[in-house]
């Protein structure tokens, strides 16, 4: 199934409407979508390599606009239902306790977090909880985003025919290895928070 998703994608970067695609798999993802916008921007580049730094502006830009939808939620939210739960499970006290250090090195999280393939949903999302300086925090996604998706747009602009047959070969286990790195980041944040 991912194999063909794959297929799909490629196929889909070559149309005309390819960067409104990957405009919205960015924004998508930087609040509630599970899948990187990496994999939309790559197939972009490999079918039409002239538009490797358009499609990597467009993907910092959505990224960035989506960061800021998913602090959004996390600061509408936690009055709402988040506040309610911490009470109910005696976490209020330590939650103010991470929220106070949180902030200490926001910018810093935000930013590795920004270059990682780290789930960056989850810092969008806590960014807006623990109320991190909202200047802080956009500069923090767009110079961190847009670092990675430039520095993935160069290589595969460079690289990209070699790359894409190391892709197609080791399709399996490159699939593995990011499902891995998805639920790692999400053990991390549970054992850390």
């Amino acid at each position: 199934m991912l194999r063909r998703l794959y297929d799909w994608t490629l196929e889909l970067s070559g149309r005309r409407h390819a960067l409104w695609a990957l405009a919205a798999v960015s924004f998508i993802e930087s609040s509630v979508f599970p899948i990187p916008p990496d994999v939309v921007l790559v197939a972009i580049i490999l079918a039409r390599p002239e538009r490797a730094w358009i499609a990597a502006l467009v993907c910092t830009l959505a990224s960035a606009a989506g960061g800021l939808a998913g602090y959004a939620i996390g600061f509408l939210l936690y009055d709402t239902v988040g506040r309610s739960v911490l009470e109910f499970y005696g976490y209020l006290d330590t939650f103010t306790e991470f929220q106070a250090a949180y902030n200490d090195h926001g910018w810093l999280i935000v930013f590795g977090a920004g270059l990682t393939p780290f789930p960056y949903k989850v810092i969008t999302i806590a960014s807006g909880v623990t109320q991190l300086d909202l200047v802080t925090f956009f500069v923090a996604s767009v110079v961190s985003r847009g670092l990675r998706f430039f520095v993935v747009a160069a290589l595969f602009w460079r690289f990209g025919p070699p790359i894409r047959g190391v892709i197609e070969r080791y399709f399996g286990l490159a699939t593995a290895l990011f499902f891995a790195l998805l639920v790692g980041g999400f053990l991390a944040i549970r054992l850390l928070a």
